[in-house]
């Protein structure tokens, strides 16, 4: 670690959010990867999901996520939300002044790692898909390659609910998916952080021939790269430290966030890595934080 591995903002937190509990996946692996960097997580629950609202919308959402990240004193923004990353990736990157990870990319390169005969299935929400963020980074990576993306709104709303393996996650996802799973693919991407939650039933429908990939993993190798790069890593000698907030139903997401985030119990906070997981969700008034005249340029 270089000179500056002492500076004050290298300790800072990451901030990460999404328009739920999705995100959480992501910041699994970010925990995982990188256990002794701090992180402010910030799931936007009282308008979940993104994946049903217009582009101008989800970026609206996204500038105010960033500005209340970054008032917390935050060192990087992760989009752990494909909509998000899809709609509003490169407006956030022109206006923080802090960088900024989605991710979109990362999710293809795994992907494109994964084919072995370069027919790939993208699922995702409504905006996602019809955004074709994917399918034009999957080509630019790697062109020749075949995209089939397919639109499945109901699973972020099954995943929130916690149904995601009962015989109405199973119906959903034989309805939606039957189409991709002849269409000869062999790798299917998960395109938004709330799917992984769904692998099983998934896995269920498309066959053990077709490799199921979510970006969470590959995000997080992304991340410590570019903190790296920038000789940018919190000092090991610190322990993390770990804040959420929530703009509706803090109990709620502290129940629901052991089935994304491991060693949490659904009845009581378990310890990883010297903290606690989710000891305290916060709650932060949308319509407060949100109405104080901020616009974007």
């Amino acid at each position: 670690m270089g000179q500056l591995a002492n500076n004050p903002a290298n300790n800072a937190p990451i901030g990460v959010f999404d328009s739920g509990l999705g995100g959480l996946t992501v910041l699994r692996e970010i925990i995982s990867e990188l256990p002794q960097e701090s992180t402010i997580y910030l799931g936007d629950t009282a308008r979940v999901p993104y994946g049903i609202r217009s582009p101008e919308v989800v970026t609206k959402y996204s500038f105010e996520n960033m500005r209340f990240l970054l008032s917390k004193g935050i060192k990087m923004l992760v989009i752990a939300c494909n909509t998000a990353s899809a709609i509003s990736l490169e407006a956030l990157k022109r206006e923080s002044p802090v960088p900024v990870i989605g991710v979109i990319r990362p999710g293809a390169k795994a992907a494109l790692k994964a084919t072995r005969n370069g027919r790939i299935g993208v699922t995702g929400t409504e905006t996602t898909i019809k955004s074709g963020a994917y399918a034009r980074v999957l080509e630019s990576l790697s062109p020749g390659v075949k995209v089939f993306s397919k639109a499945c709104p109901l699973f972020v709303p099954l995943v929130e609910e916690g149904w995601v393996d009962n015989e109405v996650a199973l119906l959903t996802a034989k309805n939606y998916l039957s189409g991709l799973a002849g269409d000869g693919i062999d790798t299917i991407l998960l395109g938004c952080t709330h799917y992984p939650l769904l692998k099983k039933t998934i896995a269920a429908v498309m066959g053990e021939s077709v490799t199921l990939i979510d970006s969470a993993k590959e995000t997080a190798v992304e991340i410590r790269k570019l903190l790296e790069e920038k000789d940018f890593l919190r000092n090991a000698s610190l322990g993390p430290e770990r804040e959420f907030f929530v703009t509706d139903a803090p109990e709620r997401f502290k129940k629901l966030g052991g089935r994304f985030l491991p060693g949490e119990d659904t009845a009581k906070t378990k310890k990883a890595g010297g903290q606690a997981i989710i000891q305290e969700v916060k709650l932060m008034e949308v319509w407060n934080e949100f109405s104080t005249g901020w616009q974007k340029k």
